[in-house]
């Protein structure tokens, strides 16, 4: 999606050319969750002068009741007028920042805490954090009520057509309307699993990347009600198939061009890619608890699902936790398969950065490449490679994520405290449910 800079005079002309009669003011909380602000646009002036205001002691993961006066800075270059309108006219999305009443940028605020580690990246010498993100859905059978069922909606495998993929058209209505809003579509096709799909556009820098994330599944679920389908972004809806992942592929930039890049290195790979890489590794089983941050998360990292479960890297082998595609020069990039897409894109974009700029900072050297299939070998072979697991659960995940420093530094003390008290939160609920399966199991044998 290609990024441009519009003018407050770009922007009175556009709400005119394209009858626009309302404005949604949009922002992520802590979990990732889609926030709007929903103004006519009459309001447009007081926007662009930055004197809107909301209450943030309602949002997850924000303030408390007293510090509840917040405001919200638009951001113009995220401009947009969505092509589905009405008779009263069409709506339009800008993405805004988080202030606080005293005008500072909203530490709790994971837009304003990417900024901040992008600041940060940019002090060290580079200039961007290319993100390309490759998001998969499923799409389920609403019931006469309009709820989502378990039901999917077709039986399709990887790359099947019609008749099989029945989601074939609302796909490609997808992919039409991310095309009207400016969005570079790659591919689009069925996925592995029965109602599975993917839709890959073209790459951002990270800030813009996450921008596209949240747009994307905003328009994945609109159109999906058009066909009477819900989508979801859910990691493991169903049990005995394949999850949905949101592999994200990253390059990070230097005055020079593509930092991983060094057409006389190992594999045409850099040195600072390699001590990148020596620090995704590291870091790899705290940021974790980032990447995949809900209970349902680990029921996808589990062997015989194609998902990651090892930390280890390869050039070639898709098991590893990091793949490094074969393309070099300017596309040189390294791809990160265990995040899933209920993570919050700001949060687990910056949680990948700076545990890779702590692998250059710190000189971090990655073992060996792992180039044998990691699901077939023993325990044995697995500690003669030095290759780890991924935490099981997302209580394990957590305890990773506590006594990880890089991980605090990532998400700022505002955030990491928050989303640290949330997530035990939700560990201690489940731990608290009795499940169908445990009724099933055991309530006639014991």
């Amino acid at each position: 999606m290609a990024s441009r800079t519009y003018t407050e005079e770009d922007i009175r002309e556009m709400v005119k050319e394209e009858n626009v009669r309302f404005l949604r003011l949009m922002f992520t909380d802590l979990f990732g969750m889609i926030k709007n602000v929903e103004v006519p646009i009459s309001q447009l002036d007081k926007l662009l002068d930055n004197k809107l205001m909301f209450d943030g002691s309602s949002i997850d993961g924000f303030v408390r009741i007293e510090e509840s006066d917040m405001y919200l800075y638009p951001d113009l270059s995220t401009w947009m007028v969505f092509p589905w309108g009405n008779e009263h006219g069409k709506v339009a999305r800008i993405i805004c920042e988080v202030y606080t009443s005293d005008r500072k940028p909203f530490a709790g605020d994971p837009r304003n805490n990417l900024i901040r580690v992008l600041e940060d990246m940019k002090a060290e010498g580079f200039t961007d954090f290319n993100i390309g993100p490759e998001p998969e859905f499923f799409l389920l059978k609403l019931d006469e009520n309009g709820k989502p069922t378990t039901h999917l909606n077709d039986s399709g495998s990887y790359f099947d057509l019609a008749p099989m993929d029945l989601g074939e058209n609302c796909r490609r209505d997808i992919v039409l309307e991310l095309e009207n809003m400016g969005f570079d579509v790659e591919a689009s096709h069925h996925e592995v699993a029965p109602g599975q799909h993917e839709i890959d556009f073209k790459y951002a820098d990270a800030l813009k990347a996450a921008d596209n994330i949240q747009t994307f599944k905003l328009v994945v679920k609109t159109v999906a009600r058009k066909y009477n389908l819900h989508a979801t972004f859910m990691p493991k809806p169903m049990d005995g198939i394949n999850g949905s992942g949101m592999h994200l592929n990253m390059s990070l930039f230097n005055g020079s061009g593509n930092a991983f890049y060094d057409e006389k290195g190992e594999l045409q790979l850099s040195q600072k890619a390699y001590w990148f890489l020596g620090g995704l590794l590291k870091h790899a089983r705290s940021f974790t608890a980032v990447c995949n941050p809900i209970v349902n998360s680990y029921k996808r990292l589990v062997p015989g699902f194609e998902a990651p479960v090892y930390v280890a890297w390869s050039g070639s082998n898709r098991s590893p936790l990091v793949r490094v595609p074969s393309s070099r020069g300017a596309s040189t990039r390294f791809e990160v398969r265990s995040v899933d897409p209920a993570a919050n894109p700001y949060l687990a974009i910056a949680a990948v950065l700076e545990a890779g700029l702590d692998g250059i900072r710190n000189k971090i050297e990655p073992d060996d490449s792992v180039d044998r299939n990691i699901y077939r070998m023993n325990l044995e072979e697995r500690t003669e490679e030095n290759i780890t697991d991924l935490p099981s659960t997302l209580h394990n995940a957590l305890k990773e994520f506590e006594k990880d420093d890089i991980m605090k530094k990532a998400l700022g003390e505002h955030i990491y405290q928050s989303f640290l008290e949330a997530k035990k939160l939700e560990w201690a609920s489940y731990r608290q449910e009795v499940t169908q399966w445990e009724r099933d199991q055991y309530l006639e044998m014991f």
